[in-house]
């Protein structure tokens, strides 16, 4: 992992000091509310329905034990006992006081970690595949590249202020598994013919109320020239970007409107600008990045553990979670592990403190103190001997974080909505509950294979339910709550929006609509197919009419 140096802990500190004192002058009256605002935004801190609200970041999702344990702390002395893991990797706080918030940031800095631009309209938390470092099918690791980006972006005076937040994903898969389509820019690691290393861009994609699909900017990028074109396409989106409205502030909308070519002849003349003004591309400082994530000292084991394979024969419940929660590993005897924070009945990505120490402790013993957060509001141990699963399965099942269901229909992604959120329009948490218990049977989801659900509660899609398997956006409706279902989503390499299968439907009528569309495809699918493969060969109509039937019922 990247280890702070002395300028990083300086900047943390500076930054605790400077919003303490903002918050002693909003205590006092002496700032107002709306001054406030944006202060508090800079680091983190919402105003939700019922109180503050703060976010942490989590670089590309990686955390050391020491810091899960710090996480831990702040949500049993702050907040009330448990953690919200978010879609961009990050960790919410729903009931921190004001006056404590300066605290808990001094916390956060005492084991390398803050709030700076977790909100406000800036570049974001950059993202990355959560096996990053372990995926058996990456070129190179890219945290390197994500933590380079991080360094260049934070607190960069020229985008400080942009027209709307600016998020950045970066994989190094074919795979995607960083939905690179989905932000407002992609970054892939590639190589080319003559087996150089360096990167495709895609520019322009996001969901929110005007969903879109990134589109290539740019097939080939030498690693050198990295930031000095991210550079240049946040100068044309910062100059040429509409500030009027804020729901046509993003960069998605300007690359709507120009198009593609023009907004690519703009982005290549300014990067010109960057390169004549600036010193020829050193590399120096990502190769010092790139030396803190050295691989760990992985042992020489061999590719089948017996120890495993008897302990599964035995215990058909870790047999179960073997199946479903370990990814393949590029060392030989190791996997990726994933947590499921789906329990079902549960609220989707929350951990308590209790839990959040255990997983610090497996990290520690048997993952090289790494762990990773995944965009699906999960958490995963990337380096695990097959060996020790067994061990592993044991405790996580003594904490309720043994469920073996990733990838599957309860496996459901979702936002706080309207129990927490100031801008949603319909509770999602109760929703992805109900849910949750109506698909608990292991049999059930066995059968119906992978399958996403992600349920928005307001337009600005936080939960991704447009590219999802079955999205699902809760809206207002004459004073009530109104759920409409998409299907046909996809975050991956044949990345789709869904498509509106018809009106709203009230909350109860929502689990018998998935049944109906979910009968559709099991009526229909063939051998081996997903849901998502069988809806691409039938088409949305005759999941439309499943649908119509219950939406008749109930108009």
């Amino acid at each position: 992992m990247y280890a702070y140096d002395e300028l990083d802990r300086q900047i943390v500190r500076e930054r605790v000091a400077q919003f303490a004192s903002q918050v002693e002058r909003r205590l006092d009256g002496s700032l107002t509310e709306e001054e406030f605002r944006p202060l508090r935004l800079k680091n983190g801190v919402y105003l939700q329905l019922h109180a503050y609200m703060l976010r942490v970041a989590i670089p590309y999702g990686g955390l050391s034990s020491r810091q899960l344990r710090q996480l831990a702390l702040i949500a049993e002395k702050y907040d009330r006992g448990y953690g919200h893991f978010t879609t961009r990797t990050n960790i919410q706080f729903n009931w921190p006081k004001l006056r404590e918030i300066p605290a808990i940031l001094g916390l956060l800095a005492d084991v390398d970690m803050h709030a700076i631009q977790t909100s406000g309209n800036c570049i974001r938390n950059t993202t990355t595949d959560c096996f990053a470092g372990a995926a058996f099918d990456e070129i190179e690791d890219p945290r390197p590249t994500a933590e380079w980006i991080r360094q260049w972006s934070t607190l960069h005076p020229e985008f400080d202020w942009l027209g709307r937040k600016f998020k950045i994903a970066v994989t190094a898969t074919q795979q995607d598994r960083a939905v690179l389509r989905g932000h407002d820019v992609g970054v892939r690691i590639v190589r080319n013919a003559a087996g150089e290393t360096g990167y495709r861009l895609y520019v322009g994609g996001g969901l929110g109320r005007t969903p879109m699909e990134g589109k290539l900017v740019r097939d080939f990028l030498p690693r050198a020239e990295l930031l000095g074109y991210l550079e240049a396409i946040l100068r044309v989106y910062n100059l040429e970007g509409r500030r009027d409205n804020k729901f046509k502030a993003r960069i998605k909308i300007l690359v709507h409107e120009i198009g593609l070519e023009a907004f690519r002849a703009q982005v290549e003349a300014e990067y010109s600008k960057v390169v004549a003004a600036a010193p020829a591309p050193d590399l120096r400082e990502f190769e010092r990045i790139t030396a803190s994530f050295d691989a760990p000292d992985f042992a020489d084991l061999p590719e089948v553990s017996r120890k495993l394979e008897q302990a599964q024969a035995a215990d058909p419940d870790l047999a179960q979670f073997v199946a479903r929660n370990l990814f393949r590993h590029k060392k030989k005897g190791y996997v990726a592990l994933t947590i499921s924070l789906k329990s079902i009945g549960g609220a989707p990505g929350d951990a308590t403190a209790e839990q959040m120490r255990a997983v610090a402790d497996l990290a520690e013993q048997f993952s090289f103190d790494q762990v990773r957060v995944s965009y699906k509001q999960n958490l995963v141990l990337p380096h695990v001997r097959r060996d020790d699963v067994p061990e592993i399965f044991a405790v996580l099942k003594a904490q309720g974080l043994a469920t073996p269901n990733v990838d599957l229909i309860t496996d459901i992604i979702c936002c706080p909505g309207l129990d927490y959120c100031a801008l949603a329009t319909a509770r999602s948490i109760p929703l992805a509950q109900t849910l949750s218990r109506h698909f608990a049977d292991p049999d059930k989801q066995k059968e119906i294979g992978e399958l996403s659900i992600k349920i928005s509660g307001c337009i600005n899609a936080c939960a991704h339910h447009h590219i999802a398997n079955i999205g699902i956006l809760g809206l207002e409706k004459s004073g009530g709550e109104s759920y409409q279902i998409t299907i046909g989503g996809d975050p991956g390499d044949q990345y789709a929006l869904g498509e509106l299968l018809g009106p709203g439907l009230p909350a109860s009528a929502v689990p018998e609509a998935i049944d109906r569309v979910i009968g559709v495809y099991l009526d229909a699918r063939r051998q081996g197919e997903t849901f998502i493969e069988t809806y691409r060969r039938l088409g949305v109509t005759p999941f439309k009419a499943a649908f119509k039937e219950i939406a008749d019922a109930v108009a």
